[in-house]
């Protein structure tokens, strides 16, 4: 008899361990599987959204003679959120320059909307280019439509991928120092450590899919080096009236502006966004980017991760 309670015990145990497990890391649901499978991607679901994952981790790329991990600015996305009628798809291709319209005419053949094609740095080789798109459809139809497109991206030119560097005696990045100075966590990828704070402030919605973090609404840092030698990349998210004073902010903190674009059209309010890059001690940049924080959404952008 004990020995059977015994067992009993560690099954519950276990079922409800396989439970938490479940509640933490909510599956894909049946038809993202799907689109996971016909585009032979990985990706992951959570706040409503289906995120594929398009890294650019075949091609090494500097910026001012900095080497950049993937995950510091390379890691391309499409994303999908269910509609009231329809999925609304979303994305950011990186590319090179060669694969622009190559990629371009795939898209536009297939239905796919073109939103915007910008840079996110200067000084960057090979020169890299994101290339927004758009569309509303069936998860399947979305993932048939944009696939072509897909498949060109690192077939044309390839290029060798990111070796890993030698140890260092240097410290690493204070995570949680730079945490604290911007007034959000972050996630460690490698040797980056990215903040992204979403606009839950900007009310946005199409064909009835909230526009979220997740679907590109969203500020973020991204930084790589160590405490007293480091570079900063990242976008922000701003309202019409926000664009000069995030602008003179970042001037003021030394933080180099490389890009000011859109990545939607047509929408109300009208978001614009705004790439940005600089080098210098971690805490000094951290401080740039979390008073651009501060000209967002009267006095503070309030979001999650």
């Amino acid at each position: 008899m004990r020995r059977s309670h015994l067992v009993f015990m560690m099954a519950s145990v276990m079922a409800f361990a396989a439970t938490a497990a479940r509640a933490q890391a909510p599956d894909v649901p049946a038809p993202y599987k799907d689109v996971l499978t016909l585009l032979g991607k990985q990706g992951d679901f959570k706040d409503g959204v289906l995120k594929v994952n398009i890294p650019r981790s075949d091609v090494a790329v500097t910026v001012k003679g900095v080497k950049t991990p993937t995950p510091f600015g390379f890691g391309g996305w499409v994303a999908l959120s269910k509609g009231t009628s329809m999925d609304v798809m979303m994305g950011d291709l990186v590319l090179l320059q060669d694969e622009v319209n190559p990629v371009m005419s795939a898209l536009l053949q297939n239905g796919i909307d073109v939103t915007a094609l910008h840079n996110h740095f200067f000084w960057d080789e090979p020169r890299m280019f994101y290339m927004h798109v758009h569309a509303h459809g069936a998860p399947m139809d979305l993932a048939r439509k944009v696939k072509p497109a897909l498949d060109l991206i690192g077939k044309s030119s390839p290029r060798p991928a990111p070796t890993a560097t030698s140890g260092s005696t240097a410290p690493a990045l204070d995570a949680a120092k730079l945490a604290q100075i911007a007034g959000h966590e972050g996630e460690q990828t490698g040797a980056v450590y990215k903040i992204t704070v979403g606009r839950d402030d900007v009310k946005l919605a199409e064909m009835g899919a909230p526009i979220n973090a997740r679907m590109g609404l969203n500020t973020w840092a991204a930084f790589v080096g160590t405490n007293d030698n480091a570079a900063i990349a990242g976008d922000v998210a701003m309202l019409a009236s926000e664009v000069t004073p995030v602008l003179k902010t970042l001037r003021d903190h030394g933080l180099d502006v490389v890009a000011i674009h859109h990545h939607m059209t047509g929408t109300q309010p009208a978001v614009f966004f705004l790439h940005y890059w600089g080098t210098g001690p971690a805490d000094k940049l951290a401080g740039g980017f979390r008073a651009a924080l501060d000209e967002l959404g009267h006095g503070g952008a309030k979001g999650a991760k």
